[in-house]
């Protein structure tokens, strides 16, 4: 029995162990059939964003990471694949829900798989970021090859154990700072009996790293007779190492009789070195990526040029001397690089290289991490577009073969909005080049992406001996980054940078608003306007308006807000207070704004008509017509904000007056304030067509039955005042308004009606003869009467007509309520009408009496003066008259 329970005891302890060295165990958890990688550790291999770290997996759902370095990415995975190529890693996919979107400092945890992700997946392990389909690093589980499996080589020792790595190790046992900007690490390898040294720096890639020991009997100016190594890059960036013995501090010379002092290497104090034994240094490795450069480089604790080199006890403690700077490359009487004065950038101290040193946490984070070469477009010349070997492709993994600008490895290429860019396509028929929003390339639509093509596309494809050339012009509305590709490979090409040439050379237009304080620029479409704003002085933020004033005005501010970014915000005014700034949603696109030492500037692009209906929102009537004077106000002030608008929103400095902007012509004008002269043209207008020229035709109509030519009097003085007055008025209007347009209705009935006025006396100039009594009335002078009468009568209808929209053009252009004066004027055309109705019945009558009357005559005085030719009872009346003229007469005797 208590076997038993010792039986019992021993299974649930074993159930409990189990339990607790397993922690990534799980019932769903699906077997693996690689148990052999779980016996080693792998070391990531670096790619981009200064990736290291350590790999142990440890059981079939999970895998531990230790001592991990990584600068932050966007959308960075734990991602999976069966090869370390670029075909297999952008092919693979995700393995765990765990996301790397930090920056990593020494740090360790413990990774799990999905569910449906087994270690029989992946040959590949690596850290993805998957916008970019950027590798920043990886290790290389196992190889297959031809179905047998086994593991990747490259063994290195890290505090005792063996680490397996794909690619260069840049993990070492120690590490210490000796610059914010400089680190050494370092492994002892007893067994060989040499160390291991790894230099890393963010600096150029024209700078040198230096570190090596001093000599042991100094007691100051530690540098001169110190050993050290010389690190670098070459013009090819290939990375190098060397010993140079310090005998001066100056560059190494060498003097006529074949002394040598200075910062020399080792072999040149020899004279040569052909079996290495004075430089002894031995090159493992180096990169740079993300403008941090590393090296590593093996050297014998004990060497065996006891003369240059000196001899490192690893038990001791010993003064290190480290220093950077730029170097020289070599030259025909100097073939070797030379360093140059560090400036101030060197230092020592003492170091055991047997003690365990780890004060490096995190990594390296240079300022400048951009590494590639940078190409800027301008007008001198096209850019040469051809394909070459990938060496240092900035965005791995990558094919074989990569686009080159100019000679130069998949570069940089910087180009200005509105500036053109002129293409010479030399990179083959299999190579399309375009550029597009996609970083991959290599057609998006075919791995069912969407993407934006900006330019380029099958027909961009030539050869050095018919090269194609193509002009690409980069607007405003091209974003700040895209990527220059090829259609039918991924990842050939690199960064396009979008930069601002100014805002001159982005839009087609731009004038100088009120006070000179604000520059509007424009570009016009066919359906929409794109719109820039730069103020001239410092700001919290910028508005423009579209309208005479604030109030009644659609506004547009642009600032940037406590994060940094810049925003736009629309909003319809009708009123001076805060409450009455009212946001709208206006579609606007292609938004920008930016602040540049405190200076607003701000882009929009906007639909000339609103795509709503009118009576909608306030923002539907906002419509933008190209050919009319757009009338634009600005304000400045401290600060804005989205939320709570208050009297802190409002603006500290404003323009005086509107500026009418000509968007057609490109040209703006003042808007002045012409409500004075309008009046007095208003006034001298309605003096002529309201008061004199009706009363001069009143005249005619109605004062013919006046003894004497006294009608015709009335009627010319009054039709030459009111023809005066309507010139002056024309002449007036037209010498303040600079110019003459029809485009209002105001203007078109107005010059109708001038011409119409200035007919009449040249009518009256060319009349017929008045016929004699008796004679009847030619036909050419009945023509003039029905001409005279008509034309007179029509100019002033067209003249009234002249008066009511200029009424109602003046309250268009400067806003104001002229309902009333609109009313007044229509109470007295009305009144003028009542009177000629009036009067018309008055002589109507008059008349009827007048023929009824006439049997009675006894002698008439046979005077026509009230003869009305248009009137066809007054025919008839000639008829009768003509008739009485023969009456008898009878004489009776006169008294004496």
């Amino acid at each position: 029995m208590e076997v038993f329970k010792l039986i019992i005891i021993g299974i649930f302890g074993h159930l409990i162990r189990f339990t607790v060295s397993d922690p990534g165990s799980d019932s769903g958890c699906p077997k693996t059939h690689s148990a052999s990688l779980m016996n080693f550790t792998y070391q990531f291999s670096m790619a981009q964003h200064q990736l290291r770290g350590v790999l142990n997996v440890i059981d079939d759902c999970s895998f531990k990471v230790s001592q991990f370095d990584m600068l932050e990415g966007s959308d960075v995975r734990w991602w999976g694949a069966v090869g370390d190529n670029l075909e297999n890693l952008t092919k693979g996919f995700v393995i765990s829900e765990d996301k790397l979107n930090k920056t990593y400092k020494s740090d360790g945890f413990v990774v799990k798989l999905m569910n449906n992700v087994t270690w029989d997946d992946l040959n590949v392990l690596a850290v993805w970021d998957v916008p970019m389909a950027s590798d920043f690093g990886h290790v290389v589980l196992r190889n297959l090859t031809n179905g047998t499996e086994f593991l990747a080589p490259l063994e290195s020792w890290i505090n005792g154990s063996v680490i397996m790595g794909s690619g260069m190790p840049t993990m070492f046992n120690n590490c210490k700072v000796l610059a914010d900007t400089y680190r050494v690490r370092w492994s002892l390898n007893e067994e060989e009996d040499v160390i291991e040294i790894g230099l890393e720096a963010a600096i150029g890639f024209l700078s040198y790293m230096a570190f090596g020991w001093a000599n042991p009997s100094a007691s100051s100016s530690f540098m001169m007779g110190g050993d050290v190594t010389v690190t670098g890059f070459k013009e090819d960036l290939s990375p190098f190492a060397d010993d140079y013995f310090i005998t001066k501090y100056s560059e190494c010379m060498i003097s006529k009789d074949g002394r040598v002092e200075g910062v020399c290497p080792d072999s040149i104090y020899e004279g040569s070195d052909p079996v290495g034994l004075v430089n002894n240094t031995r090159l493992v490795y180096g990169h740079r990526k993300d403008g941090v450069s590393f090296i590593r480089f093996k050297k014998p604790l004990k060497s065996i040029d006891t003369k240059y080199d000196l001899q490192v006890n690893k038990n001791a403690t010993m003064r290190v001397i480290w220093a950077l700077g730029l170097i020289k490359p070599p030259d025909s009487l100097r073939p070797f690089y030379l360093p140059q004065n560090h400036g101030g950038s060197f230092g020592h101290l003492t170091l055991n290289v047997s003690e365990h040193v780890n004060d490096c946490l995190g990594p390296l984070d240079a300022e400048d991490k951009q590494d590639q070469d940078l190409v800027i477009a301008d007008k001198k010349g096209p850019l040469v577009v051809s394909t070459g070997p990938a060496v240092f492709y900035p965005n791995p993994p990558n094919p074989s073969k990569v686009l080159y600008i100019n000679k130069k490895e998949a570069p940089l290429l910087r180009v200005e909005r509105g500036v053109q860019v002129k293409f010479s396509i030399q990179a083959g028929h299999d190579v399309a080049f375009y550029i597009t929003s996609d970083p991959l390339g290599g057609n998006a639509t075919l791995r069912n992406m969407s993407e934006t093509i900006y330019f380029g596309g099958p027909e961009a494809q030539g050869v050095q001996a018919t090269p194609t050339e193509l002009v690409w012009a980069p607007d405003r509305n091209t974003p700040d980054l895209v990527y220059y590709q090829s259609l039918y490979a991924q990842k050939m090409g690199w960064k396009v940078q979008v930069v601002d040439a100014g805002l001159p050379d982005m839009y087609n237009s731009s004038v100088v608003l009120d006070d000179q304080q604000v520059t509007f620029f424009w570009t016009l479409a066919e359906n929409s306007i794109s719109i820039a704003a730069r103020g001239e002085k410092k700001s919290g933020y910028l508005a423009l308006g579209f309208g005479r004033g604030m109030v009644n005005s659609y506004a547009y501010v642009g600032w940037v807000d406590d994060t940094g970014k810049g925003k736009v915000s629309t909003y319809w005014i009708d009123g001076r207070d805060a409450s009455n700034i009212h946001p709208t949603n206006e579609s606007l696109t292609h938004v920008r704004c930016k602040s540049e030492n405190g200076i607003i500037t701000m882009e929009f692009t906007r639909p000339l008509r609103p795509s709503c209906d009118l009576d909608d929102k306030p923002e539907c009537n906002n419509i933008v017509d190209p050919t009319t004077p757009l009338k634009v106000i600005w304000a400045m002030g401290a600060q804005w904000s989205d939320d709570h608008l208050s009297v802190r929103n409002m603006h500290s400095v404003t323009s005086s007056r509107p500026i009418r902007v000509l968007l057609m012509r490109g040209s703006a004008e003042a808007e002045e304030d012409l409500r004075p002269v309008l009046a007095v043209h208003g006034f001298m207008m309605f003096l002529a067509w309201g008061i004199l020229l009706p009363g001069g035709i009143l005249a005619a109509r109605y004062l013919k039955h006046v003894k004497g030519d006294g009608w015709f009097q009335i009627h010319v003085y009054l039709q030459y005042s009111g023809l005066s007055i309507v010139f002056l008025g024309f002449l007036f209007a037209v010498a303040e308004l600079r110019g003459l347009s029809f485009s209002s209705l105001h203007v078109k009935f107005g010059m109708l009606a001038v011409v119409l006025a200035i007919a009449q006396p040249i009518n009256a100039y060319l009349r017929p003869k008045k016929p004699g009594a008796g004679e009847e009335v030619s036909s050419k002078r009945r023509l003039w009467e029905y001409a005279h009468v008509i034309v007179g009568r029509g100019a002033i209808v067209v003249g009234i007509a002249a008066l009511i929209t200029g009424m109602k053009h003046l309250g268009e252009r400067y806003d104001e309520e002229v309902n009333k004066l609109m009313w007044a004027l229509i109470l007295w055309i009305l009144a003028g009408a009542l009177t000629a109705i009036y009067l018309e019945y008055r002589e109507r009558k008059r008349r009827r009496d007048r023929l009824s009357g006439r049997s009675n005559w006894v002698l008439g005085s046979g005077e026509e003066e009230d003869i009305d030719l248009l009137s066809p009872s007054q025919v008839r009346a000639d008829k009768d008259s003509g008739s009485s003229d023969r009456m008898e007469v009878q004489l009776e005797p006169i008294s004496r």
